[in-house]
C-alpha cells in the first residue's frame, strides 16, 4: 500500500492505494520473518515468492505387443 503525504504546512495523509498484487507469496516462519525487503536505494522490492505449479504432463500410453494385435486385426492376404 502506499499514501501520498504533505509534512507542510499541517501534516496530512492521503488514501491509501494498493501498489501491486503477489498471488503466490510464500510462507515464512516464524511469523516475525519478513517476506520482502526494499533496496538500499528505495526503488525496489524484493519478495519471495512460490514456484509456479507445475503442469499436468501429457500422459503418454506405451502399447505392448501391437504387433500381434495388428496381425489379429489385419490378416495377410
Amino acid at each position: 500500500m502506499a499514501v501520498d503525504i504533505a509534512p507542510q504546512p499541517t501534516f496530512s495523509v492521503g488514501n491509501p492505494s494498493e501498489l501491486f498484487v503477489f498471488p503466490r507469496i510464500a510462507q515464512i516462519a516464524p511469523p516475525s520473518s519478513s517476506i520482502y525487503d526494499v533496496s538500499p536505494d528505495g526503488q525496489r522490492f524484493l519478495v519471495v515468492q512460490l514456484p509456479e505449479p507445475p503442469q499436468e504432463p501429457t500422459p503418454i500410453h506405451v502399447v505392448l505387443n501391437w504387433f500381434e494385435e495388428l496381425k489379429r486385426r489385419v490378416p495377410p492376404r
